[in-house]
């Protein structure tokens, strides 16, 4: 990029930057003013405006800028925006948006950058602007650890829904599945649930024993075979380790469970209406003292770690579904999709809106990019997808050297 600067330098045309700061690192891009070509980029630590202290938050983000930006060109930048991850504007003087501004103000006066009062906006807003023609209004959805959506009004975030945080919310997101990953496996270990090569998968990543997995000892589900659920089960539970299989066709019930007899254990006399059917009982040679062994490990395990770890569970889910096509790994995934779109419901849709999404789980090769889209369509909904919110950002800092930010 080094010759475009270079003559852009003898133009001595207008140059904007635009930031990206989230919970990993910090990104900044310097770009034209009058179209956005990108000239310089630049990258440092985090970037959240509410866990990252404003000294070392100033830190990144001189560093990211300054990368970005050679010392001779400085006196050029005429508008700098950035989206913050923990920066909203749900009240006046907000924590995150004002620390934000506080780094990125000390940051450019460091750098010699004198472009006017910063522009701060939510990382998810700065996503939103990174959409084609940088939309004014619409709906933004974020998948990936977390999840929430937003209606964007005017380029600013007007209501939300989700993103909650894991003890509350996240519903659908990366932490999500892996929390229904682990549940799967120990629903199987105690026998609720149903066989799953989850069990394996999860245990090994935790660090259980190879002897004491689903099947060590005799085979079983081990090594990724999996045995497919009865025809007409369909699994109860909404809190994510036995989950609705939706989409398919389900056969009938026969037999004592058709008729409101036991089925796995069920209440004798009880009609069948009354009740979901329960999951199979969990027939893998596995024994109950290494069922027992393996829930000591497991538990542990999840329990030393912060929970939000459990998000680096998913992909075991994604590769479980799509290698295996292991039914409560795909059932799973299925209502990691339903909760997306009921987030996106909750917004009130309007038929034709656009929904700008970003997040891992929402990519071109997301896993739950195809289930969403289908759900989406149903609602006459369109998915644009981005990939983070430093194109938003140069709009926004583009729209704010013309007046319309």
């Amino acid at each position: 990029m080094s010759n475009e600067l270079n003559q852009e330098r003898q133009g001595v045309s207008p140059l904007v930057v635009g930031l990206d700061a989230g919970g990993t690192r910090t990104r900044a891009v310097l770009a034209t003013a009058a179209d956005g070509r990108p000239l310089g980029e630049g990258a440092a630590g985090p970037g959240n405006a509410l866990t990252v202290p404003v000294p070392q938050l100033t830190e990144h983000l001189a560093e990211a800028v300054g990368q970005a930006v050679p010392e001779p060109d400085r006196g050029r930048v005429v508008a700098v925006a950035g989206g913050f991850a923990g920066a909203t504007d749900a009240f006046a003087d907000e924590p995150g948006r004002r620390n934000a501004l506080t780094a990125l103000t000390a940051a450019l006066r460091r750098l010699g950058i004198e472009a006017g009062p910063p522009l701060v906006r939510s990382d998810i807003e700065a996503a939103f602007a990174s959409a084609p023609g940088a939309p004014a209004d619409g709906l933004a959805l974020v998948a990936g650890t977390g999840a929430v959506a937003m209606r964007i009004t005017d380029r600013r975030a007007t209501a939300t829904v989700d993103g909650d945080g894991w003890l509350l919310g996240d519903d659908g997101s990366g932490f999500w599945i892996g929390r229904a990953a682990v549940r799967a496996a120990l629903r199987m270990a105690d026998g609720r649930g149903a066989p799953t090569s989850l069990g394996e998968t999860v245990g090994r990543e935790l660090g259980v024993p190879g002897d004491l997995l689903p099947g060590g000892q005799h085979g079983g589900v081990a090594g990724g075979a999996v045995r497919r659920l009865s025809p007409g089960v369909v699994q109860g539970d909404a809190e994510g380790a036995s989950l609705d299989v939706r989409d398919e066709a389900v056969p009938p019930l026969t037999g004592p469970a058709a008729a409101g007899g036991p089925a796995h254990g069920g209440a004798a006399g009880s009609p069948a209406g009354d009740r979901r059917p329960l999951p199979p009982h969990d027939d893998t040679p596995w024994s109950r003292p290494h069922r027992e062994a393996y829930r000591g490990h497991v538990l542990p395990a999840v329990m030393n770690e912060p929970p939000i770890r459990l998000a680096r569970l998913a992909p075991l889910v994604v590769a479980a579904a799509r290698d295996a096509e292991d039914p409560v790994a795909l059932a799973i995934l299925d209502e990691a999709a339903d909760h997306l779109t009921e987030t996106v419901r909750a917004l009130h849709p309007g038929s034709g809106e656009r929904v700008v999404a970003t997040g891992g789980l929402l990519g071109p090769d997301g896993p739950l990019t195809t289930r969403l889209e289908a759900r989406l369509h149903a609602l006459g909904l369109t998915l644009d997808w981005v990939p983070d919110g430093l194109r938003g950002a140069v709009a926004l800092a583009r729209l704010a050297h013309e007046g319309r930010a």
